[in-house]
């Protein structure tokens, strides 16, 4: 069968991709994609932003068991360091209130019984400063079925005297040397101000300027910065007021979603549109790093604490097959631009909207309520399972790493969007939604030391580590029982194939694979 290759070449900051095109047995014309890599072409350590942090709901629901267990996963399958949250000063954290003299009165045994166990599982917290405890408010506007209170406090004096309290607690509990490891974010979205603060730009800034000193009172070197907002905004002013005002800052966060308009919605009544821009999400993390590099403190580290396809919990793209493409596209655009990329969340125990009754919901969660992986977990657990070397590659839709034990893997995936005009994301990803092929796929490797290898092939996509479409499969039932539970686990989460080879002294790898929309592979050759 004669092949015709041409080029196609990628705009923006992407290389190009040789291309073949092939026709199969029944005639039909597909093309065949081309990873060449070269066991000893090294460009460096692979960037692990994707795994630096990760969010949850609120603080808590950590304490509900389902949830610990689920994290324990998490952390373990997709090696998830920090975990950051709402809600760790909101009323039912019992953490502050006041004497019939107004005299402050701190408790932190759910805030210990919490953070006791993340630090035990070898994760850390990365510190949200929020909401108002109901005795510190001005007012009594809240977010949410927890009811949040987003008001500014009445005495910011007392804002501080609990912030720098609480500091303190943490170093006595768990050490200076630890706690200089974490991160202090103040607040959560500041600039949605029908949402998450009831105040200004100004009088957030006051809020930082409070917390920040108090942190640093305990200790200079404990890391604190903001401003947490929503749509990536108010990155140069932050830099600004702190600059003028001598106000310590490390690091910048803010949020990004993939979806066109909007910024908060939890209950998905709006109806969330996928957007079609190439750079979507990514490019407002690549902005936010050139405003940085821009300012009068350009070493700032940037965390994107908050980032997903979309920004309700009742979206049906979180649960389809298409997240994990779209994830690995997302990052992979992103590059080192940011220290961390922090995927909102890990669990659908998640309960702004109240607690949810279905099994698959649109929820945030790379695991559902039960604990289901759902495809956007699978793409983090085989970015957990690159090795720390990453090697040269001209394709932009994959990640090519080695071990020092010599393993190699190859990363590649297939990102289409396939949303229709005018129809939004609550109404198509709902569906059971078969993929088209993309023809071939055909990775070749180079130089890899002899010897037997043990070759994993690992996939998410169209009915394959897709819990979703078994889901509609059973008839999207309201509750799951504990076989169906059972049944949808142990059909998504293997992989597809095991093979022992053996790579002889020429050193070359070739192995050509069928792909389809928005599947993903991971080839996994693991020197025995």
């Amino acid at each position: 069968m004669k092949k015709k290759y041409l080029l196609l070449v990628l705009g923006s900051l992407f290389l190009s991709i040789a291309l073949a095109q092939n026709k199969d047995e029944k005639g039909h014309t597909g093309t065949e994609r081309i990873i060449q890599v070269d066991f000893n072409k090294e460009i460096g350590p692979l960037n692990t932003s994707f795994k630096e942090c990760v969010g949850a709901g609120r603080a808590n629901e950590g304490l509900r068991a389902d949830w610990q267990q689920q994290l324990a996963i998490a952390r373990k399958e997709c090696g998830f360091k920090y975990i950051r949250m709402h809600g760790l000063l909101t009323d039912d954290m019992a953490v502050y209130s006041e004497d019939r003299n107004g005299n402050p009165q701190y408790n932190y045994q759910y805030v210990d019984a919490l953070y006791d166990y993340i630090v035990s599982i070898g994760m850390k917290p990365f510190v949200e400063l929020g909401f108002m405890p109901g005795a510190l408010a001005s007012g009594g506007k809240t977010i949410f079925w927890w009811r949040g209170n987003v008001t500014l406090p009445k005495d910011y004096k007392k804002w501080a005297d609990l912030i720098r309290n609480l500091t303190q607690h943490f170093t006595e509990r768990y050490g200076a040397k630890e706690v200089k490891t974490w991160y202090f974010e103040v607040w959560n979205e500041p600039n949605l101000k029908d949402g998450f603060w009831t105040g200004t730009q100004a009088d957030y800034f006051k809020l930082y300027q409070y917390s920040a000193r108090a942190i640093k009172s305990v200790n200079p070197a404990y890391r604190v910065g903001g401003p947490a907002t929503a749509g990536a905004a108010w990155v140069p002013e932050m830099i600004d007021f702190c600059k003028n005002n001598s106000v310590p800052i490390d690091f910048i966060s803010t949020h990004a979603y993939g979806v066109k308009q909007g910024f908060l919605d939890e209950h998905g009544s709006t109806g969330t549109v996928l957007d079609k821009n190439e750079w979507s999400v990514s490019g407002d993390v690549l902005n936010s790093r050139k405003q940085i590099q821009n300012s009068a403190i350009p070493g700032l580290e940037l965390h994107y604490t908050e980032w997903s396809s979309s920004y309700t919990p009742s979206d049906p793209l979180h649960d389809s097959y298409h997240e994990a493409a779209y994830i690995l596209k997302k990052l992979k655009q992103v590059g080192s631009a940011a220290n961390s990329m922090s995927y909102w969340t890990f669990t659908d125990i998640f309960e702004e909207a109240g607690p949810r009754f279905t099994p698959f919901h649109g929820g945030f969660g790379l695991m559902n309520i039960e604990g289901i992986k759902k495809p956007a977990f699978f793409a983090y657990s085989f970015l957990n399972k690159l090795g720390g070397t990453e090697l040269a590659n001209r394709d932009s839709s994959s990640w090519a790493c080695k071990d020092n034990r010599g393993d190699v893997q190859v990363l590649l995936w297939d990102y289409t969007y396939t949303l229709p005009d005018s129809v939004n994301n609550q109404a198509y990803y709902i569906k059971d939604l078969p993929a088209k092929t993309k023809g071939k796929v055909r990775v070749n490797l180079s130089h890899i030391p002899a010897g037997k290898y043990t070759m994993e092939i690992y996939k998410v996509g169209y009915r394959v580590n897709d819990a979703y479409t078994s889901y509609v499969d059973m008839g999207r039932p309201s509750q799951l029982t504990l076989q169906q539970v059972k049944k949808l686990k142990e059909q998504n989460g293997s992989p597809m194939a095991i093979q022992q080879i053996e790579i002889k002294p020429s050193g070359v790898f070739s192995r050509e694979l069928d792909i389809r929309e928005n599947d993903v592979i991971l080839i996994n050759l693991i020197k025995n």
